[in-house]
């Protein structure tokens, strides 16, 4: 199998591409393979224009040495375009459900990493994540899907049922934010085929 050459990776909500885990792989890909090309970027709040953005600008990249990785609602986004694009994702305490859990979230919030920014989300936004959980999985999923018991946001058990088609990585404690993500990262590189 042919290794990865671009890699696209998707925050989560009220998240960005300065988020701990984007940084630490932008790094690592930056320092253990210059020859990758990187995307990850800031995605708008409405999920339609989010995956529009990003199959727009995967479009010429290679399907068969491409991957994603995505985080909470980004994980999600990674799973549902992994499938329309055929190619392998890892899904970071991946969000489910997000079209029920986000619409407690309908108004004005601010960015995680910079409070001077604001997040938008409004009740079309929920519509728009509800038409794409509607897609039928695919049968056959080419995940690796890290899951914390210890996630204080989302459900471990709806990730590990949603997932457990492809390849989980279920660990005991951690929590949302996956603070022990170099951990994680061997594996994850390998899955990538990043090594």
């Amino acid at each position: 199998m042919d290794r990865t050459t671009h890699l696209l990776y998707l925050h989560g909500f009220r998240s960005s591409p300065s988020s701990v885990k984007a940084r630490k792989m932008a790094d690592t890909v930056q320092s253990q393979h210059p020859g990758v090309t990187w995307w990850c970027p800031q995605l708008p709040a409405s999920p339609k224009q989010a995956v529009e953005m990003a199959l727009q600008g995967v479009s010429a990249w290679p399907r068969d040495r491409m991957a994603i990785m995505g985080s909470s609602l980004g994980g999600f986004y990674a799973a549902w375009l992994a499938q329309q694009l055929d190619c392998p994702a890892v899904l970071l305490n991946p969000a489910v459900h997000p079209a029920r859990d986000l619409v407690a979230y309908i108004g004005e919030h601010p960015a995680w990493h910079d409070p001077s920014q604001k997040v938008f989300f409004e009740a079309v936004h929920v519509q728009e994540l509800a038409e794409l959980e509607a897609q039928p999985p695919s049968a056959q999923a080419r995940t690796l899907a890290v899951i914390a018991k210890g996630d204080e946001v989302l459900d471990w058990r709806e990730m590990l049922a949603q997932h457990q088609a492809g390849r989980v990585r279920l660990l005991e404690g951690s929590d949302h934010a996956l603070s022990d993500f170099d951990n994680d990262l061997p594996e994850i590189l390998e899955f990538l085929r990043l090594v």
